[in-house]
């Protein structure tokens, strides 16, 4: 039985994309770019600084000036976490089931802490998250599993007592090296190239709700 579900935050938790987009946007002004549209930005959210980077400006982190543009866009990017950020419809309804249920839930993000933790704390959960790890909690990040066990641990349960949730291979990857059951939220940034249904996951799921309709399967 599953007694706790642990979220991705970015694109599986909360639609982050529209902030994330104005803090690229800002920097891409700043160092006389146009702006790119939403439409382009958002499949990249889910791969984070280096992704949005890419996209952005064209470098990795092998580039020279990745270091300064990185160190840039987080700063940008923390003055306006929550501006047009809102948890994806029906997801305040399903954390509010799973306690009904019993059930508890948490975050595990490759987000950087000084970044996950202000954004968890302004968005209108209905209650707390067992635990929160971010993207420097542990030594490694996902898609390695050390993030995923130290999540069961604060959560307290047993790794194959866990389901993760989350938009991006890496997810899916860090949750079964651990020993969770996995879904692909196909609600979140994925881009047009990309095959989820390769990815392993135990299911996939359009809406928050179809989260609960495969608990209640495998229960």
């Amino acid at each position: 039985m599953i007694r706790t579900v642990l979220f991705d935050l970015d694109g599986t938790l909360a639609d982050t994309a529209r902030d994330l987009t104005q803090a690229l946007n800002a920097l891409r002004a700043e160092e006389g770019r146009p702006a790119l549209p939403y439409e382009q930005i958002r499949p990249v959210v889910s791969h984070g600084s280096p992704g949005m980077l890419k996209l952005g400006f064209g470098v990795t982190a092998q580039d020279a000036d990745y270091a300064r543009l990185r160190e840039r866009l987080l700063k940008i990017y923390a003055t306006n976490l929550c501006r047009y950020t809102t948890l994806f419809p029906g997801m305040n309804e399903l954390l509010a089931t799973l306690k009904r249920r019993g059930q508890n839930w948490g975050i595990v993000t490759n987000k950087p802490a000084f970044l996950t933790d202000p954004l968890v704390a302004q968005l209108p959960l209905p209650y707390p998250p067992a635990c929160v790890i971010s993207g420097d909690t542990t030594n490694n990040r996902k898609p390695h599993p050390e993030p995923m066990l130290l999540a069961c641990s604060r959560a307290g349960s047993q790794p194959d007592e866990c389901l993760y949730v989350g938009d991006a291979q890496r997810d899916i990857e860090a949750g079964q090296r651990a020993g969770m059951r996995t879904l692909v939220a196909l609600f979140g940034y994925i881009e047009d190239n990309e095959r989820p249904e390769t990815w392993g996951a135990d299911a996939l799921v359009n809406r928050p709700d179809e989260i609960l309709d495969w608990l209640s399967r495998n229960d």
